[in-house]
């Protein structure tokens, strides 16, 4: 009781509101900037950093000399190493704030459109694309951020629609050629180059389309959706896995599934693949 006379009560007394509106701030600064960092490749290098760490701490207090003398002094030039890693979700975190009026701006999520409406417009533009053998790539964006893996295209920003997709891919179109990316439920942009699988052991049936598709799902966490234009049959592939042979119900229930909130955060897609792409 003494202390809490002595020490407690006397401290809760000397908050005042400044210090409330203070540390709620910074703490709703760091809240959304972890939240951002989490939504890009960001996330795998500052574990690593912290794993470095944790084995500096250890190597002194384990008297390891050579490896903490190696550690420090890759540590003094983290900043600038840093600045340099980090370049691509900087600028586009900076972006984000230039584009936003005060109320938003450290606000890193935009309104979306349905998602049951987006996964529909899109079924119909596959089936028709299946139907026709029509050649197809799209490419749904999802916690990560794709711009620094994209080559060229043209932005579009409009809404989903089959109409629009399927005109897209139309052989011999200007847009035709390259992937469609899906970005909070709009088309994104069209006519852009992915980067192809890194994996050499892939088998030769697999056509540009489907190594860009597994190239990309390789460096991400996106959904990529591929129409064949020799065979005219879907495929998906998500974390470097793909499912071949699709019909129009099943991709739409895999899309559920995938792109749902609940399913990306407390779900491994991956097990809803139940066939690996040929290796």
């Amino acid at each position: 009781m003494n202390y809490l006379n002595s020490v407690v009560f006397p401290f809760i007394k000397s908050i005042q509101l400044t210090d409330i509106i203070d540390v709620s701030v910074v703490a709703f600064i760091i809240y959304n900037v972890m939240t951002f960092i989490r939504q890009t490749r960001a996330v795998q290098l500052l574990k690593g950093i912290g794993i470095l760490l944790v084995v500096m701490y250890v190597s002194d207090w384990l008297q390891l000399n050579v490896i903490n003398f190696i550690l420090i002094n890759t540590m003094q030039v983290g900043v600038t190493a840093l600045l340099i890693i980090f370049q691509p979700e900087l600028r586009r975190g900076l972006e984000h704030m230039g584009r936003n009026k005060w109320g938003g701006i450290f606000s890193f999520d935009e309104s979306t459109q349905d998602l049951s409406d987006v996964i529909d417009e899109i079924c119909i533009a596959v089936s028709s694309c299946s139907r026709t053998k029509t050649g197809a790539l799209i490419v749904f964006e999802r916690q990560t951020r794709l711009s620094d893996l994209l080559t060229g295209g043209t932005s579009i920003n409009a809404d989903v629609s089959s109409e629009m997709l399927e005109n897209i891919f139309v052989p011999n179109t200007p847009l035709h050629d390259g992937a469609v990316i899906i970005r909070n439920g709009k088309i994104f942009m069209a006519a852009t180059v992915l980067p192809l699988s890194s994996n050499k052991n892939l088998s030769k049936e697999f056509g540009t389309r489907h190594r860009a598709a597994l190239g990309i799902s390789e460096l991400s966490d996106c959904v990529a959706l591929v129409v064949s234009e020799e065979t005219g049959k879907i495929s998906a592939t998500v974390n470097g896995d793909m499912i071949r042979n699709l019909s129009v119900a099943s991709l739409s229930r895999l899309l559920h599934k995938l792109l749902s909130t609940e399913t990306q955060e407390k779900h491994n897609p991956s097990k809803f693949f139940k066939g690996r792409a040929k290796q």
